[in-house]
């Protein structure tokens, strides 16, 4: 094993020079096997899409939802929250002081 001055681990290639045509043709090497590799995972996409019969549906048994309104508190809800806080506020600085 090779290390540097601060301890750490090198891999066999660090610390050496390599040319440039060396150096792209791995770089070349590694796109052409990431493209493959993302073949066949686009290919599994579509074969899963497919499947599931087409894009987005959704599985069987699983019923789609309607969407919520958005729950709205009244002002007097509010006012209420406000009054049970300051309630809680009076009582903490009666504790601390």
């Amino acid at each position: 094993m090779i290390y540097n001055s601060l301890g750490a681990h090198l891999s066999a290639h660090e610390g050496t020079s390599m040319k440039r045509e060396d150096d792209s043709g791995i770089l070349q090497a590694a796109l052409l096997g990431y493209q493959q590799q993302l073949e066949v995972i686009n290919a599994k996409i579509a074969e899963l899409k497919r499947r599931l019969g087409g894009r987005g549906a959704a599985p069987a048994g699983v019923a789609a939802r309607s969407p919520q309104k958005k729950h709205r508190i009244s002002p007097e809800g509010r006012a209420r929250i406000a009054a049970a806080q300051r309630k809680r506020w009076a009582a903490a600085k009666k504790v601390n002081s």
